[in-house]
């Protein structure tokens, strides 16, 4: 990946490198650490998805599986219970949501495999694609991107392990390594997105670390992804405990990465962040 190549998902360009865009989070859970509860219904995520779209969105990312710290693991047939349908109900409403891509936020294939046939067009895999050992095979099947982030132990046990001896080096091995998976897996190249996972076996010294030190994932080579949105280094930060007080701190964080050369961020509110990019791509990526 070199900025201004373009890749075409669901009818639409992305131009890596011409302007940051935005990946709406859609939160198909009773526990997610800021909406948990809030997009349950079909009616609801519907209704969150196309304020979404009229907020400006990019791509739609559709979970049913919390992975705030310490979040329960659930079955997959209910991780597909709550996603499938949305996904469905989504690309029924062509003139909506036609062009508008769809990711699904799972670490299992079999889930992954479902989505994409019910019409989604991305699998994000907080994993890294090392949850499931059939992940990497089966999105090779499937022809479609797969987003790669770092994360250490699970969300049950994450928040024990951010002891690194050297922690850009660290997730960029990590990355690197499971670039070099997925290819193998008969993934190309131009398909994978990756994210240093903020917040995923990180304390708030190291988000702010990654922040700072974005653009040396460049080397890699494909199209960086990053999730800031109301996190609790912004809460630390800020002596925010309540997620939907960090707004503008988001901001500011998505910001940082911005000028740091983030691709793509993943937020809860479209609306505002959408208006964070056009004043910092005209900043830092000339684009007026």
């Amino acid at each position: 990946m070199t900025d201004n190549s373009t890749q075409i998902i669901r009818n639409k360009a992305f131009e890596w490198g011409k302007r940051t865009y935005l990946m709406g989070v859609l939160n198909i859970t009773p526990d997610s650490f800021s909406d948990g509860g809030e997009f349950y219904s079909i009616e609801s995520a519907l209704a969150q998805a196309e304020n979404m779209v009229k907020s400006g969105v990019d791509i739609i990312d559709i979970g049913g599986q919390s992975t705030r710290p310490g979040a329960p693991e659930i079955s997959s047939e209910e991780e597909l219970d709550r996603v499938i349908p949305v996904i469905k109900i989504l690309r029924q409403k062509t003139d909506v949501f036609a062009n508008i891509p769809i990711s699904v936020d799972t670490t299992r294939a079999d889930v992954a495999k479902a989505a994409v046939e019910a019409g989604a067009d991305i699998i994000n895999d907080i994993s890294g694609a090392t949850f499931d050992s059939e992940m990497l095979s089966t999105v090779a099947q499937l022809k479609v991107p797969i987003i790669l982030m770092h994360i250490r132990g699970t969300p049950q046990t994450m928040q024990k392990l951010t002891d690194y001896r050297d922690l850009i080096g660290e997730i960029g091995e990590f990355l690197e390594s499971r670039i070099a998976a997925a290819v193998a897996a008969g993934i190309d190249k131009s398909q994978i997105i990756i994210d240093p996972g903020i917040g995923f076996a990180k304390t708030y010294s190291q988000s702010l670390e990654i922040l700072r030190q974005l653009r040396k994932f460049r080397v890699l080579d494909c199209p960086i992804l990053v999730g800031v949105s109301r996190k609790s280094f912004i809460g630390h930060i800020l002596d925010r405990p309540e997620a939907k007080q960090r707004v503008w701190g988001t901001a500011a964080a998505c910001t940082g990465a911005i000028a740091n050369l983030a691709d793509i961020l993943r937020v809860h509110d479209v609306k505002e962040m959408h208006d964070v990019c056009q004043v910092a791509d005209a900043i830092f990526r000339n684009q007026s």
